[in-house]
């Protein structure tokens, strides 16, 4: 929980991780490959303030002593959702996941939530191991990578007929959110993989289902507007946008924040602190307090008040996820439901609306 000048903030840090890349699970001709991902990932953190910056050898795996103390203890966060990245190509028990994320749920049940994953590119053989994932830990979400690296291939795309093979099955599994990459590349992935253009597709197809864009598809901040101002189901996770421009960046995160409030709505935002990538700490009170910089350039963008960050923060998740939340940390009662299915409008509805 996190109160601020009287306002109470339930937060739910909706994209984080629990990783080994430690050498010791590198797999054996492909050093380099686990070596600079990792490497990339630490080079990101230095986006954030330096006192949250922490030494490769600690970076590669943090301790459970760790991230129950930063996430929770010292950063403010009330539930954190688990998403899981298994990197096989490179890390030989996976870079992050089910097993080693539900590990922490058996530990904290109220503190976390497991989301899954599949790669359609594994066949019959990973739809049988997704479906023994889903009986096991009950998700309400997946996380799926598109540019992951599987045999000779160096990703997919969610229109491909095995992905939606897979999407079916998950719906019919109880699947509800699907959390996608599509944001900064990291090496030694390709960039292009990472395109948000099979997202809109996809949500077109698959509406009962929510489609939450990682990273707001960075850089291509405006195509992923346009496709999420007309795709009911598709939603911002502002990690990246809050741990890596906030600090570092705060002009240009001022203008992501503006497109984003304009385009999609703060009823469709969800905040991720990207941990260990970036403490939430620092990202949640920054939020808490955040407006664009003085300047003309950000007249025309919508202001975001108390009620717009309790959502983002925290109340758009748990509307996703099921999550209870205690009354004092709602939204007043003048204000629009969290993460309502009627909050996508047209471009041209909210044309009108502001005119």
């Amino acid at each position: 929980m996190y109160e601020k000048d009287g306002e109470k903030y339930f937060i739910v840090d909706s994209h984080m991780h629990f990783w080994d890349a430690s050498p010791e699970n590198w797999v054996e001709g492909a050093e380099q490959y686990a070596k600079g991902w990792i490497e990339c990932f630490h080079a990101y953190q230095g986006l954030g303030p330096a006192e949250t910056h922490q030494p490769i050898e600690e970076f590669q795996k943090v301790s459970e002593e760790q991230l129950m103390r930063e996430e929770f203890e010292e950063g403010h966060v009330d539930v954190a959702i688990l998403q899981s990245t298994y990197l096989r190509e490179w890390y030989k028990e996976g870079f992050n996941t089910a097993a080693q994320n539900g590990h922490l749920v058996e530990q904290h049940p109220d503190k976390f939530i497991v989301n899954c994953r599949f790669d359609p590119r594994d066949g019959d053989a990973g739809m049988r191991e997704f479906e023994a994932e889903v009986e096991k830990w009950h998700p309400k979400g997946i996380k799926l990578y598109t540019a992951e690296w599987n045999g000779e291939s160096r990703g997919y795309k969610l229109t491909d007929p095995e992905a939606y093979r897979f999407l079916e099955r998950a719906q019919e599994l109880g699947i509800k959110n699907v959390h996608v990459h599509k944001g900064p590349t990291i090496w030694p992935l390709d960039k292009d993989a990472f395109d948000v253009s099979d997202v809109d597709h996809a949500a077109t197809d698959f509406q009962g289902l929510n489609f939450i864009v990682e990273h707001v598809g960075l850089p291509r901040i405006e195509d992923f507007c346009f496709m999420a101002t007309q795709e009911p189901n598709v939603y911002a996770g502002l990690s990246v946008v809050t741990g890596g421009l906030m600090h570092a960046r705060p002009r240009f995160h001022a203008k992501v924040m503006g497109e984003l409030l304009f385009w999609v709505g703060e009823d469709k935002m969800l905040f991720g602190s990207d941990y260990n990538i970036w403490t939430p700490k620092w990202q949640v009170e920054g939020l808490a307090d955040w407006d664009y910089p003085e300047g003309h350039e950000y007249d025309d963008y919508p202001r975001l008040g108390v009620d717009g960050k309790k959502k983002i923060l925290g109340l758009n998740a748990a509307r996703l996820y099921d999550i209870e939340v205690p009354a004092e940390y709602q939204v007043s009662a003048e204000s629009t439901a969290p993460a309502s299915p009627d909050d996508a409008e047209l471009v041209e509805d909210r044309a009108v609306a502001q005119a």
